[in-house]
This record gives C-alpha cells, structure tokens and sequence, in this order.
C-alpha cells in the first residue's frame, strides 16, 4: 500500500478545485438544482470517488491535513453564533413556539431511534449517533465539528459515515418535503382552504413585485469597491477575534468533564456578543450581511475540504446497518411530520407548508426547507408565515439545540 500525504495548502488547494468542480455540476446538471445540493457535496463527491479507485485498483491511499478545514469549520459556527439574535422570537409568535418544540422533540428521535437499532443489530452506538441529528439535522457542518468527538470516542471512519449520511439526507429531505404536504393537503384539507379567490393578491408578494417593477421605490446603494473591501474585512476580523476567545472559553468548558464539539465555545460567546450589543442598541456595529457571508464562504470551503477526504472504504463494513438506520430515519421524521407537527401547528395550509418545511431542514439543511415549501407555494399559493418562521429556526435556533442535545447524547452513552 502507498500512502501519499498531501499538507494543508495543497489540502486546501484540492478543496477548492472541488468547490469549483461542483459549481460546474450544479450549473448544467438539473438534478442537482432541484434538490439544492450543494456545489461542495456534489464536486467532493466526485474526489472522494477518485480516492476510493486508487485505494481499490491501485493501492494509493491518499489522505490529507485537516488544519484549514477546522479553521474554516470553526469560521462558520462562529458566524451562526453571530446570527442568534434573541429578539426575532418575537417575530414568530406561538407558531414559532410550536417549531422549536417539533425541533428538539425531532433531534432527540433522531439519536434515540439510531441508538436502538445498533444495539439491535449488534453495532457501535457511535454509528448510530453519526447517522443521527450530528448528520440529520445537523448535516455536513456539524459532521465536520463532531468529527473527532467521535474519533476520540473511539469510532474509526467517523467523517467519512457521517457524510455518507448527511448527503444522503440532503436527497431524502428534498424527495419527501413536497409530496408529504401534497398528502396532507389533498387528505387534511376542505378543498375551499388552499383554492384562494382569483382577486386576492398576497401582500408580501405585492411589495415585492412593486419593488422590481419600480426603481423609484428601490433602496439606494452606493457602494465601492474600497467601501465593500473594508466591510468584508471588519467581518472577517471579528470573526476570528471571536474564534480566538471562542477557543480560550472552549478550553474552560473542557473542564467540566463534558465533551462539547471544538467550536461550540466560538458559537456561544459570538452569541453573547451579539445580544449583549443588541441589549445597548449597538447591533448595527456587526454588519451581518457580510458577516454570513464570510461565514458561508468558509462553510463552502470546510465542505469541499471535508469531501474530498472522505475514506469511502471505511463503509463496507458498515454497508447494511447504515442503510436500515437511514431508511429509518426517512421513514420516522414523515410519520413524526404526518401525525406529531400537522395536528400541533394548526390543521391548515401554513401547517402543511411548514411540514414540507421540516423534512427539509430535518434531513437536509435550510435551502432544503425554503426549496421543498416553495415548490408547494407555486403549485397552490404563497403563504407568509411559514417563510418567516423555517429561516429562523433552521438559521438561527437549529445548530444551538442540535449541539446541545448531541453533546447530552454523547456523555450519556
């Protein structure tokens, strides 16, 4: 066997050209598209099933330096714990209420189920647990920060289970969503309930359109290219500022004798920055818009990382019991979404819509949710509620209870 190390720079370097790649894919492959997979999962993929040829035809095992990607990794957390604003609960009122209670009761199914089954069929708990909410609900961002919680736990191709998993979900969540809500329309519904009067004219689609038919109601933006330069670098800089104190507050946390995910402490002081700041009015200080979207950029380059290292050959063994854990979990979350979040949300269209929503962002990620309620809306109507509500649960309040609740999980197994 050859084993042919590549470092950090060209780790990174081979992350990017897979980043690239996918781009590719995603521009001219339709599939694709209509399950918003992302260009990082779909040009890692194809890396990794390089890696997997040269480990089965010609003895090659390449492997890589994870330095960057946890760097880029712990980035993106650090930019979800900015995002927590404490204020928008207000925005959802009840029916908000009523999602996060669907989304601890969903992420604590997710583990216990899994958990069962591999006692069942005689396998590490671990796989259990990275085929649970870490990967679920979580999807490939919090497999990649409980990557070597796991591995020290003592399960060997964690990552590389834990993807397999999360990708599968991606394609899970996006099948599911919109047919489910089509069953629950079609059978839980009066018909009078989603045929809206041919007159009637959504107002949050009205202002909309108003604003692309009409420049003279547009905002004006001046920008240059110095001024988007210092905005993006001031976010950059706070963003690692926090990663740094994250990793000081991570390491007292350690302390305790609970074993929390490497970025969780960048996550919870970026939090109570955010809200501290909120609490004197001074919020406006954090340019979140470019916040997210160094925080995106390096969630796209963690990927692409992460991806290509993926050790395929790890899952042979492990073939069948994860196929039955993942059916399984496809199979739990549209019973739970059928008898459980329908009747909790209210019987009605926004409850269906926000169905279809759930199995998004339960099996896949948020563009999941957004894509599956959407692809709803167009075949009926739009509805405003349930495009207020998933973005902020799955933006904002997902990562913190999913963490949360792995990390009870992890220490009481």
């Amino acid at each position: 066997m050859i084993s042919l190390e590549l470092d950090m720079i060209q780790s990174a370097g081979l992350g990017a050209l897979a980043l690239f790649v996918g781009m590719i894919l995603t521009r001219k492959i339709p599939f694709l598209q209509k399950f918003c997979v992302p260009s990082p999962v779909s040009g890692g993929i194809i890396f990794s099933l390089i890696t997997l040829a040269l480990y089965v035809w010609f003895d090659v095992e390449v492997s890589f330096v994870s330095t960057l990607q946890d760097v880029f990794m712990m980035a993106f957390f650090t930019s979800v714990g900015f995002q927590c604003d404490l204020k928008v609960i207000r925005q959802g009122g009840k029916l908000l209420g009523f999602m996060l209670i669907l989304l601890v009761l969903n992420i604590t199914l997710q583990n216990l189920m899994p958990l069962g089954l591999t006692r069942l069929m005689g396998v590490d708990p671990l796989v259990g647990m990275a085929a649970g909410s870490v990967s679920m609900t979580g999807g490939h961002g919090t497999v990649g920060g409980f990557k070597s919680v796991l591995e020290g736990m003592g399960l060997q191709g964690a990552e590389t289970i834990g993807m397999a998993a999360a990708t599968f979900g991606l394609v899970a969540g996006s099948m599911l969503g919109g047919p489910l809500a089509e069953k629950l329309i079609r059978t839980k519904l009066k018909h009078e309930q989603i045929q809206p009067p041919p007159e009637e004219i959504d107002p949050a689609m009205s202002g909309i359109e108003i604003d692309e038919a009409s420049p003279v109601n547009r905002t004006k933006r001046v920008s240059t290219n110095e001024q988007e330069f210092q905005q993006y670098a001031k976010a950059t800089y706070f963003i690692l500022l926090v990663m740094g104190g994250g990793v000081l507050l991570g390491r007292l946390l350690a302390r305790t004798g609970i074993t929390f995910p490497t970025y969780f402490g960048a996550l919870i002081l970026a939090a109570v920055i955010r809200n501290t700041l909120g609490l004197f009015k001074k919020e406006k200080s954090l340019d979140m818009d470019r916040i997210v979207s160094v925080g995106n950029i390096c969630l796209s380059m963690f990927l692409g990382m992460a991806l290509i290292s993926l050790k395929l050959w790890q899952l042979q063994s492990l073939a069948l019991p994860l196929i039955v854990i993942l059916l399984s979990q496809v199979l739990m979350i549209a019973l739970f979404a059928y008898f459980v979040a329908f009747p909790m949300l209210g019987r009605d269209y926004d409850a269906a819509v926000l169905c279809a929503g759930l199995c998004g962002f339960g099996l896949g990620a948020t563009p999941n949710a957004m894509a599956n309620m959407s692809a709803v809306c167009y075949k009926y109507h739009y509805t405003v509620k349930p495009f207020l509500i998933i973005p902020i649960v799955g933006a904002v309040f997902t990562d913190l209870f999913n963490t949360g609740l792995i990390t009870l999980f992890l220490n009481l197994i």
